[in-house]
């Protein structure tokens, strides 16, 4: 008689625990490094608010996010960047979340405060390989850049006319000398540990660990953004295909555009859409 009421509670058990399994929804979310602090704040946060739904959150680069999205292997894609053609499709949809500054950054210790974006531009090509030659130290300027699937790198080219044509296929003209980081966070350690180095990174992850230089005069900031100031800017892409999206991810996309979510963009140093 014990067996079998361990067997029948056990079996109760199953059932509800399989129950609770069907009630709970996730929601895939694949891409950008510098979207994702973001989108795991707004994953936390809704989910406090919607326990059956868990939003999990990766961050390999736009690249992925943008193959995650197109061929449905993740719920919802993240960028960095703008899509380029041949990623578009009628299907694949995108909103933007937010919008996000790339700052330049040195380490603390560099004297340098400002640089001319056409100065940027010639020492990420190698044309200008020494300090001195922008009013800094007599030293050699060591180039830190992002891999070739981050969206922040793809922007970064583009804004700073960073690419160049060979047999009529666009390509990166960033000096192959540079060193290339995987994501924020190693550029970040990089520049923040080598008095010499120059990066860029996502405004929203500035911190006291290294410094963030004007350009042409114009500090990267939320109010310089807006007003069109500084020009360093990008958007926060979510994508995400049309014909597959389901109601729980739909919700859940209406609310990062809400009054409420929006203030988590603001709170995270990045520029709310609304």
């Amino acid at each position: 008689m014990k067996t079998k009421v361990i067997g029948a509670l056990a079996l109760a058990g199953s059932m509800a625990f399989s129950a609770a399994a069907v009630a709970n929804e996730t929601i895939s979310v694949v891409g950008s490094s510098s979207v994702t602090p973001l989108m795991e704040v707004f994953g936390e946060t809704y989910s406090q608010a919607h326990s059956n739904v868990f939003v999990e959150v990766q961050g390999p680069g736009s690249s992925a996010g943008v193959r995650a999205a197109t061929d449905g292997s993740a719920d919802l894609g993240m960028s960095s960047r703008n899509l380029k053609d041949s990623e578009k499709s009628d299907d694949l949809k995108e909103i933007v979340v937010a919008r996000d500054g790339i700052a330049v950054v040195v380490n603390n210790k560099n004297p340098i405060t400002d640089l001319s974006k056409e100065d940027v531009t010639k020492i990420y090509k190698g044309e200008i390989t020494n300090w001195n030659q922008v009013g800094g130290e007599d030293k050699p300027i060591v180039v830190v850049t992002r891999d070739t699937a981050s969206g922040t790198r793809g922007a970064f080219e583009d804004i700073m006319s960073l690419k160049k044509k060979i047999n009529d296929i666009k390509v990166s003209a960033i000096s192959q000398r540079a060193q290339v980081t995987s994501g924020n966070g190693q550029l970040k350690t990089t520049v923040a540990n080598n008095p010499f180095a120059i990066g860029y990174i996502s405004l929203g992850t500035v911190d006291d660990s290294l410094k963030a230089l004007s350009i042409d005069g114009h500090v990267p900031s939320v109010a310089a953004i807006k007003s069109g100031e500084y020009q360093v800017q990008r958007p926060f892409l979510v994508l995400y295909k049309a014909s597959k999206i389901n109601p729980e991810t739909q919700a859940f996309l209406d609310w990062s555009l809400t009054t409420e979510a929006q203030k988590l963009v603001s709170a995270k140093g990045y520029i709310a859409v609304n």
